[in-house]
C-alpha cells in the first residue's frame, strides 16, 4: 500500500455502529485516501468522524475557530445575517465547514422580528411575499429554509406558512421550523415541514403530534439552559427530555444540535463547540444509546442534510476527523478528551 500523505496510526475507528480494531488512516489532498487494517500496537486512541452540530448561530470567524477546537468540523447555521458576513464564513480552510439557512422567515410583530438585522430582513407578511422570500434565500445560497413559529406576539397565518413550505420544496430545499413549545411544533408537523428544532418544555411532544417529520433537532442544551435561568413559567427540563425519549422510541431520527449562540438578548447563552459534548450527554440521559448519540452528531445529520462526503470514516470521504482518548461507546463523556482534529485534512 502507498503510505504517502498524513498517517494516523494505531487508532480504533468508530464506523457508526461500533469500534473497530486498531488501524492506520491515511489523509491526502483533504480526503481519507486509505485505511490500512494491518494491526498496529499500541492503540493510539479512538478516531471519530468530525462532529456535526445541527443547530448553531454564527457570529464571525471566532465561532468557527471555537467549534473546530472542540472537534465540531461541520456546523449547520440556523439564522445568520447579513449575507456578506455569512459569505465570508463559507469554505474557510482549516476550520469548521458550514451550511446555513441564511435569513429565517419571521412573522411581523413577533418577538423575533425585533432581533437586530435578521428580524427585519426576515419579515414575511403574506403568501405572495412568501414565494419571493424563498426565492431570495435560494439566490443568496441558503442551503435550507428556516421558519420561525410560535414566537411571542405574532405568528404566520396558515396560508403564509403553507406558501413558505410549498415554495421551499419547489426549490428542493429542506424546511426547518423553529418551534419551542408544543402547539407550534404540532402545527409545523401538520403543515408539512421536514423537521423541527427545539423540543417543548411546556408539554411532552408525543410522536403522534409530529407524525410525518423526517427528523428533529431537540437542542436539549438550550432547553436546559433556559430552564436553569428560570425561563418560562410552567416549563421544565424533564418535559423536554421526555419529548426526546418519546420521539426516539417512536423511531423519529434525532440530530444533535445545540442552538449555540452568543448574541445579546437570547434566552440563554450556549457556547460554540463545548456545548455539543453536553448535548451528547443529555441525549444519552434521555434514552439514546451512546452509539445512537454518536450517530446523531455524525452520520445521521450528514445523511439528512445531504452531506454525502462526510459523517463516516472511509476512503474517499472528506478528512473531517477527531482523535480522542477513551471509549465513547462505553462513556459518552470521552468525546471531550480531544487530542487532535482535522478539518478537510488540515490539522
Amino acid at each position: 500500500m502507498d503510505m504517502t500523505g498524513t498517517a494516523i496510526t494505531g487508532v480504533r475507528i468508530f464506523d457508526g455502529r461500533r469500534l473497530l480494531p486498531p488501524a492506520t488512516v491515511i489523509i491526502a489532498d483533504g480526503r481519507i485516501a486509505a485505511i490500512d487494517p494491518t494491526p498496529a500496537s499500541p492503540a493510539a486512541g479512538v478516531l471519530l468522524p468530525g462532529l456535526i452540530d445541527a443547530h448553531v448561530h454564527l457570529h464571525g470567524r471566532q465561532s468557527l475557530e471555537q467549534l473546530s477546537r472542540w472537534g465540531v468540523t461541520t456546523a449547520l447555521d440556523m439564522a445568520c445575517g447579513p449575507r456578506e458576513m455569512l459569505d465570508e464564513l463559507r469554505g474557510v480552510p482549516g476550520v469548521t465547514d458550514i451550511r446555513s439557512a441564511g435569513i429565517p422567515a419571521i412573522a411581523p410583530g413577533s418577538a423575533h422580528s425585533r432581533i437586530p438585522v435578521v428580524g427585519q430582513l426576515g419579515l414575511v407578511h403574506d403568501p405572495e411575499e412568501a414565494a419571493h422570500f424563498v426565492a431570495n434565500r435560494v439566490a443568496e445560497g441558503s442551503d435550507y429554509i428556516k421558519i420561525v413559529l410560535g414566537s411571542p406576539g405574532a405568528d404566520h397565518d396558515q396560508p403564509t406558512l403553507d406558501a413558505l413550505i410549498a415554495a421551499a420544496h419547489e426549490h428542493g430545499k429542506l424546511v426547518i421550523a423553529h418551534a419551542s413549545s408544543y402547539e407550534p411544533a404540532a402545527r409545523a408537523a401538520a403543515a408539512g415541514v421536514d423537521a423541527t428544532t427545539h423540543v417543548p418544555p411546556d408539554r411532552t411532544l408525543e410522536a403522534a403530534a409530529v407524525a410525518g417529520l423526517r427528523f428533529t433537532i431537540p437542542t436539549l442544551t438550550m432547553m436546559e439552559a433556559i430552564v436553569q435561568r428560570g425561563g418560562r413559567p410552567g416549563a421544565g427540563y424533564a418535559t423536554a427530555r421526555d419529548s426526546v425519549a418519546a420521539l426516539h422510541d417512536a423511531g423519529v431520527p434525532i440530530l444533535a444540535g445545540t442552538d449555540a449562540n452568543q448574541a445579546p438578548g437570547v434566552p440563554a447563552l450556549v457556547s460554540h463547540g463545548e456545548s455539543l459534548h453536553r448535548e451528547l450527554e443529555l441525549l444519552v440521559d434521555a434514552g439514546l444509546s451512546t452509539v445512537d448519540a454518536l450517530r446523531a452528531a455524525t452520520v445521521v445529520p450528514a445523511e439528512y442534510f445531504g452531506l454525502h462526503d462526510r459523517g463516516v470514516i472511509e476512503p474517499g470521504r472528506r478528512a473531517d476527523l477527531v482523535l480522542i482518548d477513551g471509549d465513547p461507546v462505553q462513556d459518552i463523556k470521552a468525546t471531550r478528551t480531544i487530542r487532535r482534529t482535522w478539518c478537510g485534512g488540515a490539522e
